[in-house]
């Protein structure tokens, strides 16, 4: 497990796309972070024994995960929502996630990636991976021009996550609360998050089918 390293939200956003589909995370030379947000019970379990599958957490169900840290805490309300109030930092191999990416399939029907509905619609019933670009929101929960990725993992892929590619569980709620503090205060200029870069999609077939720019 690597160290959490912090930089300023601020600094951070001068260096991001502005606009376009990226993939923001956190990441090594071998993991990548994603993050999930689960109800107490889920959480605790997972981060006692380091896996997904303890505290009425559900293997038949699809799980979205997210890499962009910004992008959960839109989702999860900073940790407020009910169900989501304990966030996880997952670490799980690049390998891993970079199958997850080659096999995802968008949500919504692209003309220009499945050529037509029938296609579209066998693609979905054969994958474990769901695709869906989103506007990211700022810490405000402002949509922004740049999207932003989430994975729906289902079946063999979301076992795969609560077992066998995940290297680390760090419940980051703590961090969340604290950050979360800076918005509602409105000193942004003080507010760090998880240090994020656009993370490469080697194969150029894989990105033309995902659409990243």
């Amino acid at each position: 497990m690597s160290v959490l390293e912090l930089e300023r939200y601020l600094t951070q956003r001068a260096r991001w796309p502005a606009r376009g589909r990226h993939i923001l995370a956190r990441y090594t030379d071998e993991t990548v972070f994603v993050y999930q947000a689960y109800r107490p019970s889920i959480a605790e379990s997972a981060v006692r024994e380091q896996r997904l599958g303890g505290g009425g957490f559900s293997f038949d169900r699809m799980s979205w995960v997210k890499p962009n840290f910004l992008w959960m805490m839109y989702r999860s309300g900073w940790a407020q929502k009910e169900g989501q109030e304990r966030v996880l930092s997952l670490e799980v191999t690049r390998a891993a996630f970079d199958a997850w990416l080659a096999a995802a399939v968008h949500s919504s029907y692209v003309a220009e990636v499945y050529g037509d509905r029938p296609s579209w619609d066998r693609a979905v019933k054969r994958s474990t991976v769901r695709l869906q670009w989103d506007p990211d929101h700022d810490p405000s929960g402002n949509p922004q021009e740049r999207r932003a990725i989430q994975l729906g993992l289902r079946g063999a892929s979301l076992r795969e996550l609560g077992e066998g590619a995940l290297v680390s569980v760090t419940d980051v709620t703590e961090l969340v609360h604290a950050q979360h503090a800076n918005v509602r205060k409105d000193t942004i200029e003080s507010l760090e998050t998880p240090l994020e870069r656009v993370y490469p999609v080697r194969d150029p077939v894989v990105a033309a089918r995902l659409g990243v720019d």
